[in-house]
């Protein structure tokens, strides 16, 4: 078995986020599974709404590990901001996010190149800072928390969302029985660097928690080929040759040794409202 989580190993980054297609393929197979939970980006708007002294006057919006754009542009729908940027290290996942602009006149949205370890924004530059899904991609997450307190203007907030530790167990379940990967029950959380469990004390390293909101997702596949197509490139599991990106083969694989079969699995979401710590005096 490997040893390195493959969220934290960084020779792995290109080849998991260097071609949006294949991002694009799991999340499609894993939103058409889905059956309840509100979705993320529009509980991240809410939140924003609710705890932010000025949420109708707001300047600049931080998406960090922004992706495809999928919630930097609700956020730009469901919010008054004045500018919104989304963030990501991926060159290819911003190509696609620029191209789903719908008014490339809309000069509100921006997509930027970086690193979220440094963030390419001026100290109290941002109203509010969005980092959902993706603080699990550091072996550092504290330091890009204190970057984004950095970045944040004194009246500012921080959304921080992620997942439970043990999110889609039920497809481990899946994967150890179908004999594609026997290990896939031992292998470490791929959040394990930032979940459920310990979101908030890793806000709170540089900023004031005021709030936290937990939410139980539920998906359910409809059967073996729908599975296979969330399979194919994800990371966790340990693949025989010739599967690993190939859905129709882990399909195949799946329908040789189990009989087909609807699949049922949850993920725990949790959201951290955080603000700059107020200082005391001496």
């Amino acid at each position: 078995m490997s040893e390195v989580n493959p969220f934290l190993d960084p020779a792995r980054q290109k080849e998991l986020y260097g071609n949006a297609s294949r991002l694009a393929g799991r999340s499609s197979a894993l939103m058409r599974a889905k059956t309840s939970g509100w979705p993320v980006p529009e509980t991240v708007a809410g939140l924003l709404k609710t705890h932010h002294d000025r949420p109708d006057q707001l300047g600049l919006v931080l998406d960090i590990g922004c992706g495809r754009g999928t919630s930097t542009l609700v956020l730009g729908e469901c919010l008054r901001a004045q500018r919104i940027i989304g963030l990501d290290a991926s060159a290819s996942l911003l190509a696609q996010a620029r191209e789903r602009i719908q008014d490339p006149a809309d000069t509100r949205v921006e997509f930027v190149e970086g690193d979220f370890h440094d963030l390419p924004l001026g100290t109290g530059a941002c109203d509010a800072a969005v980092a959902a899904f993706c603080l699990y991609h550091s072996s550092r997450p504290q330091d890009v928390v204190a970057q984004i307190a950095r970045v944040l203007a004194p009246s500012g907030l921080a959304v921080l969302v992620t997942k439970g530790l043990d999110s889609y167990r039920e497809m481990d379940q899946l994967v150890v029985e179908a004999g594609v990967d026997i290990h896939a029950a031992q292998h470490e959380s791929l959040y394990v660097a930032a979940h459920s469990g310990n979101l908030a004390d890793l806000a709170a390293t540089s900023l004031d928690v005021i709030a936290v909101q937990e939410e139980e997702h539920t998906f359910t596949f409809d059967d073996h080929d729908h599975v296979a197509q969330y399979l194919a490139t994800n990371p966790k599991y340990e693949f025989g040759p010739g599967l690993y990106g190939n859905p129709e083969a882990i399909a195949a694989t799946l329908h040789e040794f189990l009989p087909d079969r609807a699949l049922s699995t949850r993920s725990l979401i949790t959201f951290v409202v955080a603000r700059l710590k107020e200082r005391t005096s001496a």
